[in-house]
């Protein structure tokens, strides 16, 4: 896997939170891309919880005699760097790229007027930014809170859309951890239920972002860019006055209007025709396409997708790796995907979908089925192994 250094200096306490990120994302080297990055402790952490073997033994080897790492293609930062910091948040990103992602990647949704932000999902505002605790845009919420009745067994509930803010409401809003309290009775108690394998050390600012915005904090980083165009609902494409095209390619659009160039860009969606619309309309950024999956039964059979022109398949890494006879192993699906000649990206490390070791998932991923990309959201995890297996 090729490797590039981020043009800019990094402070080496980013991630104790002592730094200012502006300051981080001015310092780019005028001399050429001479970046510092910072993988913190958890890479050692994760070799010492390996079996011992050849993959503990180079990884420790690495950990003892390399003094610097390069950022790398392969570490992608999934929604920046959700494991500690809010996702999709400016303060998220900058981390992603201090432990060397080299692609990170915005999730693109719509608002009431139109706009693209940087969002997982269409309607998860209550659980990923302070919205409820703003009265004023709570009541525009499209189900407002309801506290749990444990008399009657009812959940609390609420539902915040992107679709229900204009972008300058958006834009008001803090991001939080992503996490909910369904047993709460109060706005405080379903907002405060921050998992135990987070922290809320560094959520004490969550700046969100336009897509826009992004693609020029992205440039500034120096690194390439995966937007996923998400699937709106009826309701979101009405509020904004859109089709499902027209979503597609005004996200596009914001791309070539900012000049960026097709190669540093790789276009998502979990939805095949959005693949084939940007193929057939946008080709340049068409190529570089990315079809999500996470149920083979649900999509067209490998053949299939490689016939539609697509070249990037990024199943959920369950589908990829799985246990034979007590070792991790390619699995047939992935070997299938292979076969038609189509690359591999794989989402999303750091998640626990398994237990399988991360860094025993990476070394298959890596060495039988030389995927091109991983998601992390902790994307040091994913750059020192890369660095280390050269």
């Amino acid at each position: 896997m090729k490797l590039t250094q981020l043009a800019f200096v990094l402070c080496p306490v980013l991630l104790l939170g002592a730094c200012n990120d502006d300051d981080i994302v001015q310092a780019k080297s005028a001399s050429g891309p001479t970046s510092k990055v910072q993988l913190g402790p958890r890479p050692g952490y994760l070799v010492n919880q390996l079996a011992a073997g050849t993959l503990k033994d180079t990884l420790s080897a690495c950990l003892e005699s390399k003094s610097s790492y390069q950022s790398s293609y392969l570490s992608i930062g999934h929604r920046g760097a959700p494991l500690m910091f809010p996702e999709h948040t400016r303060e998220g990103y900058i981390a992603a790229a201090s432990m060397g992602a080299g692609v990170i990647e915005c999730d693109v949704a719509l608002t009431k007027d139109g706009e693209l932000v940087c969002r997982h999902s269409h309607a998860d505002l209550h659980t990923t930014t302070n919205v409820l605790a703003v009265p004023e845009l709570a009541a525009k919420c499209s189900q407002p809170f309801t506290p749990a009745d444990p008399v009657n067994g009812l959940k609390a509930n609420a539902e915040c859309r992107t679709s229900d803010f204009t972008l300058a409401e958006y834009k008001s809003l803090q991001g939080k951890m992503d996490s909910s309290n369904a047993n709460a009775t109060s706005v405080q108690e379903y907002m405060q239920a921050t998992p135990n394998w987070r922290t809320d050390l560094y959520a004490n600012t969550g700046t969100l972002m336009s897509h826009k915005e992004s693609i020029a904090l992205f440039r500034q980083l120096g690194v390439k860019m995966t937007p996923e165009l998400k699937t709106p609902s009826a309701q979101d494409l009405a509020a904004a006055g859109m089709t499902q095209q027209q979503f597609a390619q005004k996200m596009i659009d914001e791309y070539t209007e900012a000049g960026v160039e097709p190669s540093e860009v790789y276009p998502q969606s979990f939805l095949i025709d959005d693949l084939e619309y940007w193929l057939a309309n946008n080709s340049d950024y068409g190529q570089q396409g990315v079809f999500l999956v996470s149920k083979p039964a649900d999509v067209p059979s490998p053949s299939e997708i490689a016939a539609k022109g697509i070249k990037i398949v990024a199943p959920i890494y369950t589908l990829l790796v799985e246990e034979q006879n007590g070792e991790l192993q390619a699995t047939d699906y992935a070997k299938e995907l292979k076969a038609q000649g189509l690359d591999l990206i794989t989402w999303s490390l750091e998640r626990h979908y398994t237990s399988y070791p991360e860094l025993a998932v990476l070394d298959v991923l890596k060495q039988q089925l030389g995927v091109i990309g991983v998601f992390s959201d902790w994307p040091a995890t994913v750059t020192f192994y890369d660095n280390c297996t050269q």
